[in-house]
């Protein structure tokens, strides 16, 4: 994934997006990390995963919890039967202990799991982060494109639609056709024609920034700029594919659900051995026994628990199975996207490397078309040239300019696109202290 020519680049930042040096760009961006839905979702996962993590972590640890109770019971027999049968009352308070003794580690892998599904998640939040800004990156660059092709064309469409009225002037003077004229009208149609379509285009991508933005998709969130100018192609260093699996985030994410099912195939094989449970229950007891008060008591209970499966059907076994599957289908989901990550810098280098060399080319192309159509207007006025003639060279330069104002759009597109395969330059994300190793979680 080496570039030569980004070889010397410096690395990239978090905030890759201010490499443009875009103002607007860097104020949409942050905006929509801070007001974006789908970021917002992702900060939930979050929340839960970390919530679920703490709730396996609590099994380790004693149950502790308080019981009280009161009672009361009057028969309404003869004194002389309540010898036998007594009335009672009786006050009741205690604390119960509960523990589950991990012996074979099952609960611990439970914890662990839900530690690496966390960690997931938190690499989803980089993710989603990560996609809302290289998004609102692209749909900017759509816009401004769509409103640069819109000036380009409007401003022909004026240009044609003079020749079409120099014509219409010499048509009545006799030094043109009623063809000619015809076919200037017509070339003025065909650009007006296109007016509505970068107009729509200009209209659906406000709407998209706006949602990104997490407004309300009639809102505006962009003006017109005239004075817009395409940013140069930034310096990005690709580094090594090492380094991508540490910083992209779904690489990352998907690292850690490798950890999480294989500790839950841990899990699901230590339900075959013992398992110890320890209940105790201490308190204090005031009983009343007809008029006679006893006095207050202590009583305990201690209670120490061994079970273990003999016989189930196979139900533990495949338990185990099932959960084996998934380990291993959580690794071969890794493996895939460490193999489509790679794919997608090395296909985004490509293009960025090819575009830049097109645009390159397209600009030239440009300022000689732009030259030749001065020529063609001077000629045309002296009447040395034909209208069709002009008319071949305005196409000419408008055709050469659209695909030059494509070409800036596709280079900025190529940019965004391999910041996003990168990882976006986010800090990478380090496994916590209690995480094992891929390999010590990959099921054998």
């Amino acid at each position: 994934m080496n570039d030569p020519a980004s070889a010397a680049a410096t690395p990239i930042d978090d905030a890759w997006w201010r490499s443009f040096g875009d103002p607007t760009l860097t104020r949409l961006v942050r905006d929509a990390l801070s007001t974006n839905q789908d970021v917002a979702m992702a900060l939930q996962r979050v929340a839960q995963a970390r919530g679920g993590a703490d709730a396996q972590a609590s099994r380790l640890w004693p149950t502790v919890g308080v019981q009280a109770s009161a009672s009361r019971s009057e028969s309404g027999l003869p004194e002389a039967v309540k010898q036998g049968q007594p009335d009672t009352r009786a006050l009741r308070a205690g604390i119960e202990v509960a523990w589950e003794i991990d012996l074979a580690g099952g609960v611990r892998a439970a914890r662990d799991a839900a530690q690496a599904d966390a960690q997931a998640a938190a690499a989803g939040l980089v993710g989603a982060r990560l996609l809302v800004a290289s998004e609102v990156a692209r749909q900017y660059f759509v816009l401004r494109s769509a409103q640069e092709q819109l000036r380009i064309v409007q401003a022909l469409a004026d240009a044609q639609r003079q020749t079409a009225a120099r014509v219409e002037s010499r048509q009545r003077e006799g030094q043109a056709s009623a063809f000619d004229l015809d076919r200037a009208r017509a070339e003025a149609d065909t650009l007006a024609a296109q007016v509505p379509a970068l107009r729509m285009l200009v209209g659906t991508t406000q709407t998209k920034l706006a949602v990104l933005l997490g407004r309300d998709p009639s809102t505006r969130v962009v003006d017109a700029d005239n004075g817009f100018a395409w940013p140069a192609a930034p310096a990005i260093s690709a580094g090594q594919p090492s380094e991508l699996l540490r910083r992209r985030p779904d690489l990352v994410a998907a690292e850690a659900r490798v950890g999480a099912e294989a500790l839950r195939t841990a899990e699901a094989r230590a339900q075959w051995w013992p398992k110890l449970f320890l209940n105790a229950l201490v308190g204090r007891e005031d009983l009343r026994l007809n008029a006679l008060d006893l006095a207050p008591v202590h009583f305990s209970n201690v209670a120490l628990a061994f079970a273990m499966p003999i016989f189930n059907a196979g139900r533990i076994d495949a338990g185990v199975r099932v959960q084996s599957a998934r380990a291993d289908e959580a690794l071969l989901a890794w493996q895939k996207a460490v193999l489509v990550a790679v794919q997608e810098v090395e296909d985004s280098l490509l293009m960025r490397s090819q575009e830049s060399e097109r645009n390159a080319a397209l600009a030239l192309t440009v300022e000689h078309r732009r030259r030749s159509l001065q020529r063609a207007e001077s000629l045309q006025r002296e009447g040395q040239i034909d209208l069709l003639v002009l008319l071949d060279v305005q196409r000419s330069v408008l055709a050469s300019e659209l695909n030059l104002s494509d070409s800036r759009l596709q280079q900025a597109l190529a940019d965004v696109q391999l910041y996003k395969a990168l990882g976006g330059g986010l800090p990478m994300i380090q496994a916590g202290a209690d995480m094992t190793s891929l390999a010590a979680r990959t099921p054998q």
